[in-house]
């Protein structure tokens, strides 16, 4: 009981993130590992984040950047095959301090332009930064779920409106999600059992989907931004601390 309790707020929490409400998502795969190893806390999680993006997908599906995923995704595809092919070579630590790495800076600039006089203009989307950021954020969430870093690192400096930003960031990683569930069967971190379990938990992510789209719709665009950063140095200072810790 004591599992499906924790497993059902895991769901929730996951799908509330996938709404919009940024950082919740980062309790799921440890509240999982109160239970299991995280890596087959990580595969019980992946479809039912899969059926959160698809209807988080649903509910942006009208605002998005089709520029930066023409860009963003193609990297990503490249940065999962090298992933794939190079996980029992990469160790964890490593891309976790990369990604940590990634996030500080790009929030150390971040502060640094808004103490700046006069107004630090956007960057557009571009072909080099956009195939490199998405490749990184392929292989680090291939690797170890961790691909928000390199995404908004690219993203926030183009200061694209909040639903834009919302519909852009779940179709990625949709897309992402769904090319990392073969290279997991093979894993075994997807089984017919953690299928079954995933199934029954399904529905509580989809409402946390549904709940999240509702708070960030209200919230306002100065505020959603806000909490984005807050999200990106929390997670980063959570990898530094694992790496730290471990």
């Amino acid at each position: 009981m004591e599992f499906w309790i924790v497993a059902g707020l895991a769901a929730y929490l996951m799908g509330l993130s996938k709404g919009g409400v940024p950082m919740i998502a980062l309790l799921s795969v440890p509240l999982m590992s109160l239970f299991m190893d995280p890596a087959m806390a990580a595969g019980l999680l992946l479809p039912i984040y899969i059926v959160a993006d698809c209807y988080a997908v649903y509910l942006f599906r009208k605002a998005f950047s089709a520029r930066n995923l023409k860009i963003l995704l193609p990297g990503a595809v490249g940065g999962i095959l090298i992933g794939f092919v190079a996980v029992a070579y990469v160790p964890g630590d490593a891309v976790k301090l990369l990604v940590a790495g990634i996030g500080l800076s790009y929030l150390v600039t971040a502060l640094r332009n808004r103490f700046a006089r006069g107004e630090v203009p956007a960057k557009p989307a571009d072909v080099p930064r956009g195939l490199f950021w998405g490749t990184l954020a392929g292989l680090t969430s291939y690797i170890s779920h961790a691909g928000g870093p390199p995404f908004q690192a690219y993203v926030l400096p183009q200061r694209l409106e909040k639903m834009v930003y919302l519909g852009t960031t779940t179709i990625f990683f949709t897309t992402v999600n769904l090319l990392k569930v073969p290279p997991f069967i093979l894993a075994g971190q997807i089984t017919w059992d953690s299928a079954a379990q995933a199934a029954w938990l399904a529905p509580l992510a989809l409402a946390g989907a549904w709940s999240g789209a509702a708070i960030s719709r209200i919230l306002p665009e100065r505020v959603f931004f806000l909490l984005v950063e807050v999200a990106l140095a929390v997670v980063s200072f959570k990898l530094l601390y694992e790496v730290v810790a471990a």
